[in-house]
């Protein structure tokens, strides 16, 4: 948050910890401590305080490093991922808020909590302000989603041992039916794990190789298993660069020191990385484009964040969807009405007596920053007991149900070939080809129509993903639409030339309108109306954008000479 969100307030800001030191974009940047490291005292020459609620609090008094300040020094609190307090009423949470009573204390979340135990409601009040998914999707400022669902035999029907049946260490395996909630916490199948690798890989495969993805795994356990499966399924780019698929968890130190260069977009590595709990939160993956759920999630809580991992759009590096593959029907938590819904209290506050209710696992945020743990990952008893999991191989492992899902216009998922969808929509609009053509020749700005598609909830990007990258919207709209076969932007752009249709210009805005035909055919630019693209290169080499628009005769004949290269696009449709 320092060295990004609220960086332009430099030196009026610190943090309630000893010194620490962060490497931005290769500069090692020191962060301002307000905690003296000798007297532990607090300076309060700072006009902005960060802190971690563990960092300021404690058990004993002298811990309690907040009470330094007096109850009136704050007049603003911010509670970020505010989810995480609790009701309880003697909870370091409420215990810091309530001596800095006479402050705004304003709490943010995306996943507001409210529980028979809990609730963000009961101590901030009624939501001032918010803003759901589906909204932020509308919007543009978030990224829609696909699904794709891939059910398992034995995880549907289970999986029985045969009396006395051995594991492959030699523990006899308890007689019972085995189940999708036992896999990799209680039982580990390696054809399981395998086959999870192997679709991840094909999809990548299908797609792009380099899109970052993470891999949501039962425990520690599973994610190092995880890891090693996909490493074996992606040899030859290991060769390339170890760091192709990384674990990502609190034990992992070597996994740890990569999460920075996995959120990064401009850092290549890692590519993969397979994770249970450290990922969930907290995490600004801007360019994650594939998000595995190989665990099953049952906390609405965490499923939310788990899913926000990805609602990143980055423009810059063609981040404008997502998708999640589903191997354990987590993605089920989207038909419930809480999803996407206003909070609604149901914590009701009793008697200071009541007695403490009991530890509800779905229902509580047991995950702090910097932690890997969940109740027994890699401890049965959540201190570090190791927990015994049969590891059985040679088992038949087969796909018996395998369909993709994505957000409709209303929020909602569809079960329907997302080409049939388009097809449809786009035909209520353009019964005909005939209506279409005349409605895009006609346009002035054809990017106008394309955004008019998106509006009625036609995700063009997912679409062309299916058609094929190298089509430009035109080509996806009349091939799904209307059965045309289409042509590539390098093939129409190739058309153009031959017609030796630049001829009538000077020789630098015949360089000008190649050299954009050029960044057309390569699929780097979408909007050719854009006059900000002269900025870049290799435009900034031929001149300024004020030079060579002046070259075209003004502003005016500069965009004719555009729209008139765009219908040469065209005239073989």
């Amino acid at each position: 948050t320092m060295v990004n969100d609220f960086k332009p307030f430099g030196q009026v800001m610190a943090k309630i910890t000893p010194k620490t030191k962060v490497i931005e974009k290769e500069d090692i940047v020191e962060l301002n401590s307000a905690l003296n490291e000798q007297t532990k005292k607090i300076n309060t020459s700072y006009e902005i305080y960060m802190a971690l609620y563990q960092a300021i609090t404690g058990p004993e008094e002298h811990q309690k490093v907040y009470k330094q300040l007096s109850p009136e020094f704050f007049d603003l609190i911010i509670v970020d991922e505010c989810h995480r307090g609790s009701a309880a009423e003697d909870s370091a949470w409420r215990e810091i808020l309530e001596y800095f009573t006479s402050a705004t204390q304003i709490g943010m979340t995306a996943t507001p909590k409210e529980t028979k135990y809990i609730s963000n409601i009961h101590y901030f009040g009624e939501p001032v302000y918010t803003y759901s998914l589906k909204q932020g999707i509308e919007d543009g400022f978030l990224a829609p989603y696909k699904v794709i669902r891939i059910d398992f035999d034995k995880d549907l029907t289970g999986w029985r041992p045969e009396k006395g049946m051995k594991d492959k260490f030699g523990k006899e395996i308890m007689d019972r039916i085995y189940n999708q909630r036992d896999y990799d916490r209680e039982l580990v199948i390696e054809e399981r794990t395998q086959l999870v690798a192997k679709k991840v890989t094909e999809y990548l495969e299908r797609t792009n190789r380099f899109d970052k993805t993470i891999v949501f795994c039962e425990d520690i356990d599973h994610a190092a298993r995880m890891r090693q499966t996909l490493i074996n399924e992606n040899a030859d780019l290991m060769l390339e660069d170890d760091r192709y698929v990384m674990q990502i968890t609190g034990d992992n130190n070597e996994g740890k020191a990569q999460l920075d260069n996995f959120i990064d977009p401009e850092v290549k590595y890692p590519v993969i990385v397979t994770t249970s709990k450290l990922m969930t939160t907290g995490v600004d993956a801007q360019t994650c484009k594939l998000i595995v759920l190989d665990r099953r999630i049952q906390s609405m809580t965490e499923f939310k964040q788990i899913i926000g991992r990805g609602t990143r759009i980055n423009e810059d590096y063609d981040k404008y969807f997502f998708t999640i593959m589903d191997f354990k029907k987590a993605t089920e938590l989207f038909a419930d009405p809480d999803f996407d819904g206003d909070p609604v209290q149901v914590y009701e506050p009793g008697p200071k007596d009541d007695p403490v209710p009991p530890l509800n696992t779905d229902e509580i945020d047991i995950n702090i920053p910097g932690d890997d743990w969940q109740p027994g990952d890699n401890g049965g008893n959540g201190e570090g007991e190791k927990r015994e999991k049969y590891v059985v191989n040679g088992i038949e492992i087969n796909i018996i149900a395998e369909r993709v899902q994505y957000i409709g216009p209303d929020g909602k998922l569809i079960t329907e070939s997302i080409k049939d969808f388009t097809r449809k929509t786009i035909q209520k609009d353009y019964a005909t080809m005939d209506e279409f053509l005349r409605r895009w020749k006609s346009a002035d700005h054809k990017i106008a129509i394309i955004e008019e598609l998106e509006e009625h909830g036609i995700p063009l990007n997912m679409v062309a993903e299916e058609v094929g990258r190298d089509y430009a919207p035109f080509d996806v709209v009349c091939h799904v639409a209307y059965d045309q076969p289409p042509l590539t932007r390098k093939e129409r752009a190739e058309n153009v030339k031959k017609r030796n249709y630049f001829a009538k210009y000077s020789e630098k805005a015949r360089a000008v309108l190649e050299a954009l035909l050029d960044k057309y055919a390569d699929g780097g630019l979408e909007n050719l109306e854009d006059t900000t693209v002269l900025r870049i290169d290799p435009f900034n080499k031929l001149g300024t954008p004020v030079e060579l628009i002046k070259e075209f005769g003004g502003k005016k004949k500069f965009e004719k000479a555009i729209h008139e290269m765009e219908d040469e696009f065209y005239k073989s449709a």
